[in-house]
């Protein structure tokens, strides 16, 4: 092969390299904003932000919808050794108590998961995270409930709304979020059965100074975040 032969090749990488990199920023920088914005964060933004044009961004993204789908399926990626670990626990309300920690952890660690989850439960039910975990937590909900060892009035669509709101507590920010596993356990303690013991919580619950602190940041952040008005866009 000659020299002139090679070079278009030569070139070839570096804009597959310059591609990737683009297109990672741009999912960095709208997990960022979704987080606070909700998936109606602003396209041009999340552009600006990962110092690309507007034209990049629809290249790898002709929709939102589509931006969304991207960031929904890493997200389960992420996610996946969880099954694993579900499948791994010696009983069946183990295997409980490791998918509300393990999914409520993930929710927690990155505010703009819930955002995503509910937009893909409208555009694209079959892909979402309930869809992905309802055979394996039937199951489990079915045997826990022979064991005794879970009420036997929770059906797998209880754990899943529980699960969430905990970890919502991520999209508030400040003293909330270090509360999820306490606020966790105190969910789990009421799946179980009353003969069942009761494991002590842990950390500590907020006290009342700080817990209106968590609360006037929350005022706060709403307060700047209307006073910029930059939460919309195309």
């Amino acid at each position: 092969m000659t020299s002139s032969e090679s070079t278009p090749q030569d070139g070839t990488q570096p804009r597959r390299r310059d591609a990737r990199q683009n297109r990672e920023r741009l999912l960095v920088e709208a997990r960022a904003l979704i987080a606070v914005h909700g998936v109606d964060a602003s396209l041009e933004e999340i552009a600006r932000r990962a110092d690309v044009g507007v034209a990049t961004l629809y290249r790898n993204f002709a929709t939102r919808d589509d931006l969304v789908r991207a960031l929904h399926d890493i997200a389960l990626a992420e996610l996946s050794t969880v099954r694993d670990e579900i499948a791994a626990a010696p009983t069946a309300w183990d295997g409980i108590v490791v998918y509300a920690e393990r999914v409520a952890e993930w929710l927690v660690a990155d505010p703009s998961l819930p955002p995503i989850l509910k937009r893909m439960e409208t555009i694209d039910p079959a892909r979402g995270k309930v869809a992905s975990f309802k055979t394996m937590l039937s199951g489990l909900v079915t045997q826990a409930k022979r064991d005794g060892d879970l009420r036997t009035d929770v059906d797998t669509v209880d754990l899943a709304v529980l699960v969430t709101m905990v970890g919502s507590l991520g999209a508030l920010g400040g003293g909330y979020t270090g509360q999820w596993r306490r606020q966790l356990s105190i969910v789990i303690d009421g799946l179980r059965t009353v003969d069942r013991d009761r494991p002590k919580l842990p950390g500590r619950p907020l006290g009342a100074k700080e817990f209106q602190a968590a609360v006037h940041g929350l005022s706060r952040r709403a307060t700047r975040a209307a006073s910029r008005g930059d939460g919309s866009g195309s």
